[in-house]
């Protein structure tokens, strides 16, 4: 797909986006929560992953067990000062998968309803959510995969940008899902690289600080087809700066009815958030 393509691409407008599922009400990346979300109707599921040991693809957002919402397999809590020691990029999806994140909850969230839960991999995730849209006769959704990341901690939490990449196209292709998946990301280098690989894979460059549009553009080297600031740096000149280049702008995460209103007002092409059910209609 040429960038000049783009605007034939079949994302709907505006898209709705649940943010690790239904963050909001049931825990995050996890197959109920995705479920969840879909219940409530979203037109892409968004999802972060990590790479295991064994070369497993794994929904979750960090790298180790989140003691917030982590549970050792014999029920302890998972500690402050033991979290960041429990490395799934140094684990067996087997070990991973022992550990429950969703019973304590989430004290970030106190709408969110505690359910037994794991780690789930990308393809569980896909074909618990594929299943569920076929027995519900639903149209089929979007996937927006986030790579997490970081450059300072390859070899350490992650792998090279080139080794995901790989592993993250062979997957969405064996699975199925490339001409639905998104692969987003706040680290340039694991985009360069799925863009090697194939430049047909729809892209998204996540974005947090204040720097100029151009500048976050060039540190990517190329525009992706959508680019996604958080959503307090959206304004009217950047969705109108992010429009006249030729792509979509998806901000993340809003959380308010009233936020979310506010940025489809201004012309935004979509919303992510942790609350599906919040969802202007």
């Amino acid at each position: 797909m040429k960038h000049s393509d783009f605007n034939h691409i079949s994302i709907p407008n505006p898209d709705f986006q649940g943010h690790r599922g239904a963050r909001g009400l049931l825990p995050e990346n996890t197959i109920p929560s995705f479920i969840r979300a879909l219940e409530l109707g979203v037109t892409t599921l968004e999802l972060d992953l990590v790479v295991s040991r064994d070369s497993q693809l794994v929904v979750s957002h960090e790298p180790w067990f989140n003691p917030d919402i982590s549970s050792h397999p014999d029920g302890l809590p998972v500690l402050p000062d033991e979290a960041k020691m429990l490395n799934m990029f140094l684990m067996d999806y087997s070990e991973i998968k022992q550990f429950d994140v969703g019973q304590r909850g989430n004290p970030r969230f106190p709408e969110q309803v505690p359910v037994a839960a794991y780690k789930p991999t990308l393809a569980e995730v896909v074909m618990a959510s594929e299943n569920w849209l076929k027995n519900n006769n639903k149209n089929p959704v979007w996937y927006n995969i986030e790579t997490k990341s970081n450059p300072s901690e390859y070899d350490d939490y992650y792998p090279q940008p080139d080794t995901f990449a790989e592993l993250l196209y062979s997957e969405i292709i064996r699975l199925g899902i490339a001409d639905r998946t998104v692969v987003q990301s706040f680290d340039p280098n694991t985009l360069i690289a799925l863009r090697e690989i194939n430049p047909n894979i729809i892209q998204a460059l996540l974005v947090e600080n204040e720097d100029a549009l151009d500048v976050n553009l060039d540190r990517l080297g190329y525009l992706p087809e959508i680019y996604s600031p958080y959503y307090r740096l959206v304004t009217k000149e950047l969705v109108d700066a992010v429009h006249e280049k030729g792509m979509r702008i998806i901000p993340w995460t809003i959380n308010s009815t009233i936020d979310m209103q506010r940025l489809l007002d201004l012309g935004v092409d979509g919303i992510i958030t942790d609350y599906p059910d919040r969802i202007p209609r």
